[in-house]
């Protein structure tokens, strides 16, 4: 249990909201009666979900940023302050791939990847949660993914590195900023219908199709409402399918022999 967020009146800005879990994600925060800056690299799609929220009666604002760049983020910040006099919900969740074998990435790969996928969030907190913590009182959304609980993805090594490092960095933060009436939430989503493929960088020569759980694919518009619906309630973890929960027991239980299982899986 963190801390739970009124919607009704809110000001949130949502990173990489042009489609997929951001998209869904500012829809139910609009849909709770927050006031949404939406935010995408492609500005088009930020105004399709920004003029899909207003249509319906909410109020949003489209606005570019890339999340590399911490001014796009100060940017962001101002605009909400600018359009809705408030900034109490930040959803840090833009997110990139790059797959290939471990043995195969370079330098490159993995600075992308942490680049878009960590230090984003860090560029977000030096940003916003000094907003945050003057005001005592907001939440901070961090999208991570099952990778980030489970070290399913061999092919992905950067995302997996990158994702366990938000998952950290999430708790940490509830840690930090509860006493201060700050919640925290850490979705980590399991296979999702979205376009992340659009995001995938292939290193190398592929021998494989790229790893992924056993677990069900959900809509995107699913795990929005479960972001939405954490914030409400000020929980912290955010697991899209019960799948995740139960791998996740099994592997504290007794961490040799999952991990003998998942060796033994790829000789099958």
């Amino acid at each position: 249990m963190t801390v739970p967020l009124k919607m009704t009146g809110a000001g949130a800005v949502v990173t990489g909201a042009g489609s997929g879990i951001g998209r869904a994600a500012a829809l139910a925060f609009a849909r709770r009666g927050a006031r949404v800056v939406v935010s995408d690299l492609d500005l088009d799609r930020a105004g399709a979900v920004a003029a899909e929220i207003t249509a319906a009666g909410g109020a949003a604002h489209a606005l570019r940023a890339d999340v590399t760049r911490e001014a796009d983020l100060a940017a962001l910040r101002d605009a909400c302050l600018e359009r809705f006099g408030r900034v109490d919900l930040v959803m840090n969740n833009v997110g990139v791939l790059a797959l290939g074998a471990p043995e195969s990435l370079p330098d490159e790969a993995w600075q992308r990847v942490l680049d878009i996928n960590l230090m984003s969030i860090a560029r977000s907190n030096r940003v916003f949660l000094p907003l945050l913590l003057a005001q005592r009182s907001g939440h901070v959304v961090n999208t991570a993914s099952a990778s980030g609980l489970l070290a399913y993805g061999f092919d992905r090594l950067p995302y997996v590195a990158s994702k366990h490092a938000v998952v950290g960095l999430s708790e940490a933060l509830a840690i930090y900023l509860g006493p201060h009436g700050i919640g925290v939430t850490c979705v980590c989503p399991s296979g999702v219908m979205t376009n992340i493929v659009e995001q995938i960088t292939v290193y190398g020569q592929m021998t494989s199709s790229p790893r992924a759980p056993a677990h069900p694919v959900v809509p995107a518009e699913t795990v929005g409402e479960l972001a939405a619906e954490a914030v409400s309630d000020g929980r912290f973890l955010v697991l899209t399918v019960p799948e995740i929960h139960d791998e996740l027991v099994l592997r504290a239980g007794d961490l040799e022999a999952y991990l003998r299982a998942r060796i033994a899986e790829q000789t099958a």
